[in-house]
This record gives structure tokens, sequence and C-alpha cells, in this order.
């Protein structure tokens, strides 16, 4: 999603004039995702893709899933060299590494590709993937402005529920999947798949939504109805959604004469975008949901260690789990 927000090398953000915008298109331009940059570590065969996009296709149509890649595409009109920069700060903090020179680095539904861009400029050679196609084009796009014909960078459409194709990708360093695997429709499934990708001693992180029973379930509803209107009245249940989210912050925050104080800072978290992490907290079908203990079960019973964890204190939001494979495992 950010531009080398979590992908520096070694900090050294100068080093690579690829880390630039090209100049015909500087930030707030219009995004024009390019469908043919050669950046897939493979050529897939026509049918697969076509399998893909079709499957895609069916599931928005039937209601049951959000355009996730729409909504990033529409994000990284806002990209700044601030968002990047909060982005690899938030990488680098929660892996407890100042570089990733030298390690792999797997993007399990990499969405804009912020963070697969934040991974690359920290050193790692990076593997991004995603179901969704236009999320797919919203990495290439990344990458043909900061890091053309990089082959450190290979993106592919795929889908983290295709095991065979997860298995054949080889063991990475680092797995990484925040707030993706809860949108597959097959959480757990897609939790185990993109857990064989971790080699012996490597990384595997992942944010899944909190589970707070009737709350979440209720949401599940509203996301539902989100989906199955037109987009033309999808505002009937996106505004009133925001003011449920943000509205007692704003109170708050006018009370104590700042009326914007904490939207303006909400960039400082990951780097992203408090209007469009709310369309997609709202939007984002399938959803599933999980409790801390259930993810640290799960992996534990697979051999993960856990190394932080980071919860939203029973709140609505994701926990962050970094574990780490049991060598020999």
């Amino acid at each position: 999603m950010k531009c080398g927000a979590d992908g520096n090398s070694a900090g050294r953000r100068g080093d690579n004039k690829a880390c630039h915008w090209n100049s015909r298109q500087p930030y707030g331009s219009e995004f024009s995702p390019i469908t043919n940059s050669g950046s897939r570590a493979e050529v897939l065969p026509e049918n697969h893709e076509n399998t893909l996009s079709e499957a895609h296709a069916s599931e928005v149509e039937a209601g049951q899933r959000f355009r996730f890649g729409d909504n990033w595409a529409r994000f990284l009109r806002l990209l700044s060299d601030d968002r990047i920069a909060e982005a690899e700060k938030s990488l680098r903090e929660f892996l407890g590494l100042d570089s990733l020179a030298g390690l792999t680095f797997l993007d399990a539904g990499c969405g804009s590709g912020l963070f697969s861009l934040a991974a690359r400029r920290l050193g790692a050679r990076v593997h991004s993937l995603d179901f969704d196609r236009q999320a797919v084009h919203c990495a290439e796009e990344l990458k043909r402005r900061f890091f053309p014909n990089d082959g450190s960078w290979t993106i592919e459409h795929a889908s983290v529920l295709d095991r065979d194709h997860m298995a054949g990708l080889g063991g990475f360093d680092i797995v990484y999947s925040w707030g993706v695997l809860h949108h597959t429709g097959q959480m757990w499934n897609a939790i185990e798949y993109a857990a064989i990708c971790v080699k012996p001693g490597g990384l595997f992180f992942i944010a899944i939504y909190n589970d707070q029973g009737r709350p979440s379930r209720t949401w599940l509803k509203i996301k539902q109805a989100y989906n199955r209107l037109p987009s033309a009245f999808r505002f009937l249940v996106l505004w009133p959604s925001f003011l449920r989210l943000w509205g007692p912050t704003i109170l708050r925050d006018t009370l104590r004469l700042n009326p914007l104080k904490s939207w303006k800072e909400y960039g400082g978290v990951r780097g992203m975008s408090p209007w469009y992490d709310v369309v997609d907290w709202v939007g984002g079908l399938p959803f599933e949901v999980a409790k801390p203990e259930e993810i640290f079960d799960f992996c534990d019973a697979r051999r993960f260690r856990l190394k932080r964890m980071r919860t939203c204190a029973g709140g609505l939001g994701c926990n962050e789990f970094l574990f780490e494979k049991t060598p020999g495992a």
C-alpha cells in the first residue's frame, strides 16, 4: 500500500534511484493500473488467470465479496513520503529488525502493494500475490514507479487458498499477511496454507480480526447489506457506519478544541488512510474473526512459537501476531 513504508534497505532510502516517483506522475495523480508489467514470477496459464478472475467476479456479483482492489487503487492517490515512512517503521518495529537485507519476504494478499514495497526498500527479496486482480495491478504500479525491472520483486495473481500453489512457492524467511486471511472465506485454511511457506526458523506475521461476539455478528450483517446494495445506494450503509466508528472520537476531539486531531494523526498508524480503512471495514467481505487464544492454539499446534502479540484489547480491529517456526518443524 505505501511506497517504501516497510521496505527500505537498512534505512538507506536514497540508495536506489528507483525509489523516487516518476516526475510525470506525482503524488495525488490519477492511478492508472497497468496490466502487462512483466513483474510476475511466472507466466500463469491463461485459463488459471481466467478461473481466478471469474471466481472473484462471481462472488462480487453475488454480494459475497468486496472489491478490495478498487479501494486500494483509490488509496494510492493519497500516497506520500510520510505514509511510506510510517509503513516502514511499523514493519521494522513489529518484526524487531532494522533491515531485511538478505531475507526473503512473501506478502500473501498484497492489497495496495505498500508493504511489499516497504519490505523491498528494507532490502528483502519480495514475492507478492493477491486474489484480486486490481490489487495485483496496484502492486505492479508501485513496482513500476519505484523498482522497475527489478528481479528481486515478483508479483502474481494467485490465491492463498490454492494449497499446491502455496507449497510450490518454497520457504520464505518472512511470511506477511496483515488483515487478509480473514477475508478469504476459509480463514483457517488460509492461515495454514500461508504458514506452509514459512521456512524453519522463519517468521510468520499475521493480523486477524478480533472476535467480539455479538458485535462481530452485527458487523457481518452490515457488511452483507453493504455488498448487496447497488453501488449508488451503498452510502446508506457507509455513512451511518462512519458515524458509529468515528463520531465519538470526533466529538471527543471537538470538546477538547481540536476536532480533527485523531483523524489527522491516523496516518501515523501504519501509514494508512482513515477514510479508506472505514470503506474497507464496512465493505470487507468475506469476514471471519477469531479470539487471540484460538490463533495461538492453531499456530502452536503447527510448531510455531509466539514471539510477539498486540491485541485490540477486546475491541474492534485486528489482533497482530508474530510467530517463529520451530527449526526442524
